[in-house]
């Protein structure tokens, strides 16, 4: 079986609490925790950036479908929620696309959105394998 290696990152923390410097291939991102969680504030907290990429992959994923339909997509804001209830987390997103499309065009994007490589890979709950690598000691 091969694995093919589809994007790697780098996240790494220093003594500031609790900024995180993010290396994904030639970006730097920087993530926090806000300032009521003990850090301070510098940059989007974990759970907003996954739901970042979820918002990426949804935009990326439906403009390209739009423009291959030949659909007049001319623009699409994708609002995402994070809920924690008492069944359990989920993750409540609207699409708002604005453009010349009928009901049925709308609809089909809706149903686009929910197998976009994101959201199948967390619907799928996605294996991670941890590994401990060679650090430095004192």
């Amino acid at each position: 079986m091969t694995d093919h290696r589809l994007s790697r990152v780098r996240a790494s923390i220093g003594i500031t609490p609790y900024a995180v410097a993010i290396d994904a291939g030639r970006h730097r991102l920087t993530a926090d925790e806000p300032a009521k969680l003990g850090g301070q504030d510098a940059g989007p907290a974990p759970f907003e950036l996954l739901l970042s990429g979820l918002g990426a992959c949804t935009s990326i994923t439906l403009r390209m479908y739009a423009e291959r339909k030949g659909w007049a997509l001319d623009a699409l804001d994708v609002d995402l929620v994070l809920v924690r209830g008492d069944d359990g987390d989920h993750i409540e997103r609207t699409l708002h696309p604005k453009g010349e499309l009928d009901d049925a065009q709308r609809a089909r994007l809706a149903d686009v959105a929910e197998r976009t490589p994101v959201t199948l890979a967390i619907k799928s709950g996605l294996r991670i394998d941890t590994h401990l690598g060679e650090g430095t000691g004192r």
